[in-house]
């Protein structure tokens, strides 16, 4: 994966070839590992968050985990402001709706469709938990569980925010439409609505205004995946204008850590959504410019290709846990890290397998297409920044 470009941020290197058509293939977009890096620490997060709500370490080292790790479900935001970066990034000039769908699909849906199975599968054995209603694993499965509170943390919990994603991934065509025919400054002031959607959102939210939260409501998370397309579309117009990377990462964790001061739930979101709006343009100008970036490590990056699958497995070995260890057992800090540390390790190597062995190649066999006679065409082999869950990435059931 390309680690850097000196050229300008208007004029991104191109690729050499022709399309179908016999006219020059469009420029690719560079690639930007350190958002694939940064999409690492996401994830982690969300482990973390997940660790404490567990209740695996009590006393002191209980504390220093809820301060660390409690505003871990903030990764969601993140993951949902990447997404709209990303897809916007490498968004493909008269690319048809149909076709940026398929790929959307094929990039979350095989290993989605797995750890449903696995889900499945505890729920009647290790877990013991009652199965979901048949109406709850069809929602589940077709990506719809978000939109109904009673159905959204069925089977995998984790999987509510591709829910929110299949939304997003729904809306971005008409998205990309719009930013295109807005100039930058209609750009701009698109990125301040969503930006006072989520305030707006936020606000009447802790005075419960709803009869739920809108925390998992997908068309309410739908400002921050926006504002993420906002942020890539103006880099793209060599229009950003923010501050850089060490700035916006003080600026992240600053938010992170005034999110006990706000009420739970979604409001959470508006003490990280600058940080984060932020964040992200300047790892990519970072990039872009050849700057420094822990980052874009050859080690962060293969970290976070795994995180998706990571990020969607992760919760199944920790219940699966709580049958040997109990629920809120309170450990001392070194067994707590022990079974901390061992947890991560399966949740790590099994994140490795569907990245192997379920992820890279169903996305091949999924991408692949046919010739006239039958025979399936090789999938252009073409290297971007992965997009969020997905999901990566909700984070907090």
């Amino acid at each position: 994966m390309t680690t850097a470009t000196t050229r300008a941020l208007r004029t991104p290197p191109a690729r050499t070839g022709q399309g179908a058509t016999g006219s020059p293939a469009p420029p690719a977009p560079p690639s930007l590992p350190s958002l694939t890096g940064l999409r690492w620490m996401a994830a982690l997060l969300v482990f973390g968050l997940h660790v404490h709500n567990f209740g695996w370490f009590g006393g002191t080292a209980g504390r220093l985990v809820s301060w660390g790790f409690g505003a871990g479900a903030t990764g969601v935001s993140f993951f949902f402001v990447l997404s709209g970066f990303v897809l916007t990034w490498s968004a493909r000039p008269r690319d048809r709706a149909l076709a940026f769908w398929r790929r959307r699909i094929a990039r979350v849906y095989p290993v989605h469709l797995v750890t449903l199975v696995m889900a499945l599968v505890m729920a009647g054995t290790l877990t013991h938990r009652a199965l979901p209603a048949p109406d709850q694993a069809l929602a589940n499965a077709l990506l719809l569980h978000s939109w109904w509170h009673p159905w959204w943390q069925t089977l995998n919990p984790v999987s509510w925010s591709l829910a929110c994603e299949a939304f997003f991934y729904a809306a971005f065509p008409l998205l990309i439409l719009l930013l295109r025919r807005l100039g930058a400054c209609g750009t701009t002031a698109l990125g301040g609505l969503s930006a006072a959607a989520v305030v707006v959102l936020a606000w009447t939210d802790a005075h419960h205004w709803w009869t739920h939260s809108v925390y998992s409501f997908p068309a309410a998370r739908l400002p921050e995946f926006v504002l993420g397309a906002v942020a890539a579309r103006l880099v793209l117009l060599g229009r950003w204008r923010g501050p850089g990377l060490e700035a916006s990462l003080a600026l992240a964790v600053i938010g992170y850590f005034l999110v006990p001061q706000v009420t739970p739930g979604y409001s959470a979101t508006v003490c990280t959504l600058a940080g984060f709006a932020l964040l992200i343009p300047a790892a990519a100008v970072a990039d872009l410019r050849g700057l420094p970036s822990l980052w874009r490590s050859r080690r962060m990056v293969r970290l976070g290709e795994l995180s998706f699958a990571f990020y969607m497995v992760h919760l199944l070995v920790l219940r699966a846990a709580t049958t040997l260890l109990g629920t809120k057992p309170r450990f001392g800090p070194v067994a707590g890290l022990a079974v901390s540390a061992t947890a991560f390790a399966v949740s790590l190597g099994l994140s490795w397998v569907l990245y192997e062995a379920v992820e890279r190649p169903a996305r091949r066999l999924l991408l692949r297409r046919r010739r006239p006679g039958g025979r399936p065409d090789p999938v252009p082999a073409r290297r971007v920044a992965p997009a969020p869950v997905r999901d990566p990435a909700p984070v907090r059931d």
